[in-house]
């Protein structure tokens, strides 16, 4: 049987102190900046995958109805996904950038600053990078917004149900293996806290 020489490390969730941390880590100076704290911020309020992030035209999120268009979600399979005005006032730091270096609609949404889509290698690179210069000891990926992202609807109430849509799994199966794997402790607490007596 073949092995998985995948190493597992644990999951992350950050603060929401840390990911201000890693937004005022970016560069002040020039649009690259702006870039990254937007789609830093559009990451953690989203809870979308790198790839469908990247994948994204600007046309797909819609400001007024604060609705992201995920296109070509895991399995081809497209979802809305909503965005809170917060974020969404920091994206459109990055439209407004954006337009000025004149980058067209049919370039990717969080492009490079001549409009070439940007690669997965490059943010692997530059989360730990910011990380570093935010004094985080933990380790920052893009899949750990993606962690906090559902573990905060968790923690605020919302329905396993719509956890799953948002995240974009096929089934509640797999959400649930992924919440019991981020929130151990929550699952322990609901049984300590059922009563039963004789």
């Amino acid at each position: 049987m073949p092995r998985n020489n995948k190493r597992k490390f644990p999951v992350e969730i950050l603060t929401d102190r840390e990911v201000r941390q890693l937004m005022d880590s970016c560069s002040k100076r020039g649009p690259t900046g702006t870039r990254n704290r937007a789609l830093i911020a559009f990451l953690y309020r989203t809870g979308l995958r790198i790839s469908e992030a990247l994948d994204l035209l600007p046309r797909d999120v819609s400001h007024n109805r604060q609705i992201v268009l995920v296109r070509n979600g895991k399995g081809n399979k497209s979802r809305q996904v909503g965005i809170d005005s917060g974020a969404l006032a920091v994206v459109q730091q990055w439209v407004t950038e954006r337009d000025k270096l004149g980058i067209g609609p049919d370039a990717t949404l969080f492009c490079t600053l001549a409009g070439g889509r940007l690669k997965n290698a490059y943010i692997r690179e530059l989360l730990p990078r910011l990380a570093r210069k935010a004094q985080i000891e933990r380790r920052v990926h893009a899949h750990a917004f993606r962690h906090t992202f559902a573990s905060q609807l968790l923690e605020e109430g919302v329905d396993i149900g719509r956890i799953s849509r948002l995240l974009g799994h096929e089934s509640l199966v797999t959400t649930e293996r992924y919440l019991d794997h981020i929130s151990p402790q929550r699952t322990l607490d609901a049984v300590r806290e059922r009563m039963w007596t004789v």
